[in-house]
């Protein structure tokens, strides 16, 4: 039997149906006699509606459904998307324009949805759309990340949908003015597409009189909730289903229009209604990520320790609030404000900033790695400044590991942390010392090659609470249920195998299940790192409530006192008796003895608090001065997490974090004309990181052990991306410096690696 804490891994068990071509996500999952739903988007970023004339669609040929927000409102549904709002530093709180789910007189940005059309195939759809009259008059757009600009919604003046501050302003300015040191910078975090292998889709229907809708998501019970708001329906009413989920990121944790459209359409039709986004669709109209620009300056005493931080941010909101956007780069971001280090005197003010574009939202991190790349950039830059050692000054400034538990300036309280330990072995691992002569390799070559690091906190996320299912079945099977939804993490292996070394089960007798609100009272999805923290916090519970029940049920039909009975090593050891029966054997027997209410147990456990993932990536880069082409060619990551349950999992998962936030850094970047169109509509001019883009990722850990839960575990999913922007950006810093480049911004494409040497030989 596996046991815990062995950090054992073997294959994964969704692989082979998921790499042959087995895989169930949401278009295969559709009804196969489904309607197909086509939405009539926006062609202009900014405009006032003056008519919509749907008659010629709702007569064109295989159309059975034409759907305006007239129609919706006529229908009851409350059209409103709803959004989290931030704490404004007046007190109040952030802006409140109605984001509704069809245009309501103003057309606000390229994409946004005016009109639905439900017809017998997509084809047919498509057409009667094109019969579709919509008139506007079209206005000047705003698509400068600054206050100002033409007004977009009256409750936002200035187009300002958040001002938020956090920490002392007096205080801050008065250590920065008597600093013996002061460095200011501004950074640049470029906005970014969250292209998902699958696209967003879904489906509805009405079954048994109730309604389905089926999503690729990241959990079922918030769409649950707000479609059973939206409709004004009891939530018993409403049933929410996730297949396999073609990744998430953030971006399949949010509401949109088009369920609330399917949602009616079928109820309307009794049918079946899918709708599935194309990638050009997908680009314009899915919520982007990052999209933020900082000033920020660093306080430091004689003896270069940091005396305070300030850094001021500006945020782009896109069109309307999205479900969290307001809270991302405000609360979210202000949960790792100073990171590592030993700060205790910081301040973060953020605007956010209404634009004619779609909405930017969660992706991978969440402001954490906002965060901790304006704080990454700017240490680089003091150091550089004040003529130390990066490495030096950052362990000068670390929290000491005697001083945990750690109250931060945003109230957060790290566990637990060695950060000295962590980058020692970072240093190691990366083979710093070696750097010298790869350089001069490299400039032999004609290169300039260039060495970053990047320290990082983050903040876990999410519900602390969670809900576990363990049931027997009478073929001998065992039925793991769970709160979480898998978007590509392997979950069904992590779950199996944990169950499986907890209670002797053979991991090949596990079943778990996932994404169906009728078949799980309840969940919190996955989202912010949490999954396997939560989830087998919550599974332990409802191990040892099976154990207890089994145990009393072996005391009767033994005749021992139940304090007697205990299960150990994966067998039930009974006081004075030779009997060893497992897990299994005792089920069996309690199934024979009419004992069904031992065979299906649930459990709710709660984490007392967060953990804290944290660790060090090191990035090196090559850059032709000629063409500006450049290239991470080393990449290592040292990380904290703690206890691992499956290391090859929590490696794929660094992999991908790093991959997303090395994209981020040299090749991504999201465009719009000042119109507010968009030019980046497709994978011909967005560049994705490819297999060649992304070197051998070297991987190693130093785990100390979180105190915030029994299995000492910290959150995986995010922190490749979390460390991965600061030190690819800090490696491309430290190469362009040397052809005279001061401040490099990403994204490092070789145009505009290209433009930097040229504009650094001009001065």
């Amino acid at each position: 039997m596996e046991k815990f804490g062995q950090s054992q891994s073997g294959n994964r068990f969704e692989d082979t149906r998921l790499l042959t071509g087995q895989g169930r996500y949401i278009d295969d999952d559709a009804p196969r006699d489904a309607l197909v739903c086509h939405i009539l988007r926006s062609p202009v970023a900014h405009a006032r509606i003056t008519g919509l004339d749907v008659s010629e669609a709702h007569a064109a040929p295989g159309v059975h459904l034409v759907l305006t927000l007239a129609d919706l409102e006529a229908a009851g549904i409350d059209v409103a998307i709803k959004a989290t709002l931030a704490p404004a530093r007046d007190g109040g709180k952030g802006a409140a324009p109605e984001r509704p789910v069809l245009a309501r007189d103003r057309l606000r940005f390229v994409g946004e949805p005016v009109a639905a059309v439900v017809a017998d195939s997509l084809d047919a759809a498509r057409d009667a759309a094109e019969l579709i009259e919509l008139d506007y008059e079209e206005l000047p757009a705003h698509v400068t990340l600054a206050p100002g600009g033409p007004q977009l919604h009256d409750e936002a003046p200035d187009n300002v949908g958040i001002d938020y501050a956090l920490g002392d302003a007096e205080a801050v300015d008065r250590a920065i003015a008597d600093a013996a040191h002061v460095v200011t910078m501004e950074i640049e975090d470029n906005r970014v597409m969250i292209a998902s292998m699958e696209p967003r889709g879904a489906w509805a229907a009405v079954e048994d009189g109730r309604l389905h809708l089926a999503l690729s998501g990241q959990g079922v019970w918030g769409p649950k909730r707000d479609i059973a708001a939206a409709f004004g329906l009891d939530p018993d009413a409403v049933r929410v289903t996730t297949p396999d989920v073609g990744g998430g990121f953030g971006l399949k944790g949010q509401m949109f229009p088009e369920y609330i459209v399917l949602a009616h359409a079928a109820r309307v039709l009794n049918r079946p209604v899918r709708w599935m986004s194309d990638r050009t669709e997908a680009m314009l109209t899915d919520s982007a990520g990052r999209d933020l620009r900082h000033v920020s300056t660093l306080a430091l005493d004689a003896d270069h320790r940091i005396t305070a931080y300030k850094v001021e941010t500006v945020f782009n909101l896109g069109a309307y609030n999205g479900p969290f956007g307001q809270m991302i780069q405000t609360h979210l971001f202000s949960r790792v404000l100073t990171g590592v280090y030993d700060i205790d005197c910081a301040r973060v003010e953020s605007r956010g900033i209404y634009t004619n574009t779609t909405q930017t939202e969660a992706y991978r991190g969440a402001g954490r790695p906002e965060a901790i790349f304006a704080l990454e950039r700017l240490i680089d830059r003091a150091a550089h400044q004040l003529g130390v050692d990066p490495w030096e000054l950052r362990r000068r400034n670390f929290i000491p590991a005697t001083a945990f538990p750690y109250t931060t300036v945003s109230g957060e309280i790290y566990d637990v942390g060695d950060f000295h330990r962590v980058l020692d072995r970072a240093e190691t691992f990366a083979d710093r010392a070696g750097f010298a002569a790869r350089r001069a390799e490299s400039a032999a070559r004609g290169k300039l090659r260039g060495l970053g690091l990047a320290t990082y906190i983050e903040s876990i996320l999410g519900s602390p609470e969670e809900d576990a299912t363990i049931e027997f079945t009478d073929d001998g099977r065992v039925r793991l249920y769970v709160g979480t939804q898998s978007n590509g993490q392997g979950h069904e292996t992590v779950y199996a195998r944990f169950l499986a070394a907890q209670t002797g089960i053979p991991v090949e007798r596990i079943e778990v299940v996932q994404g169906d609100s009728d078949r799980i009272a309840r969940g919190g999805g996955t989202g912010g790192s949490r999954s396997v923290t939560v989830q087998t916090n919550a599974t332990r519970a409802a191990v040892a409530r099976v154990a207890e029940g089994f145990a009393a049920f072996l005391a009767v039909a033994e005749g021992v006192d139940p304090a007697d009975v205990r299960l150990d090593d994966g067998v039930f050891r009974i006081k004075g008796s030779n009997l060893t029966p497992t897990m299994m054997d005792t089920a069996a027997l309690a199934l024979s003895k009419g004992r069904a209410d031992l065979l299906r147990v649930s459990e709710t456990a709660r984490l007392p608090a967060r953990s804290y993932p944290n660790g060090a990536h090191v990035a090196e880069v090559e850059v032709d001065p000629e063409t500006g082409l450049a290239r991470v060619v080393r990449y290592s990551v040292t990380d904290d997490f703690g206890t691992m349950l499956d290391p090859v999992l929590v490696a794929g998962q660094v992999h991908g974090g790093v991959a997303q936030g090395l994209g981020q850094a040299m090749l991504e970047r999201v465009v719009h004309d000042d119109e507010g169109q968009l030019l980046t509509a497709s994978f011909m001019d967005y560049a994705l990181p490819r297999a060649d883009d992304v070197p051998a990722i070297g991987f190693t850990t130093e785990p100390v052990p979180s105190t915030a839960n029994a299995l000492g575990m910290k959150g995986c999913g995010e922190a490749g991306t979390v460390g991965a922007m600061g030190a690819v950006a800090n490696a491309m810093q430290d190469a362009l410096r040397q052809a005279g480049v001061e401040t490099a911004q990403m994204p490092f494409t070789p145009e505009r690696v290209w433009r930097m040497l040229r504009d650094a030989r001009r001065d």
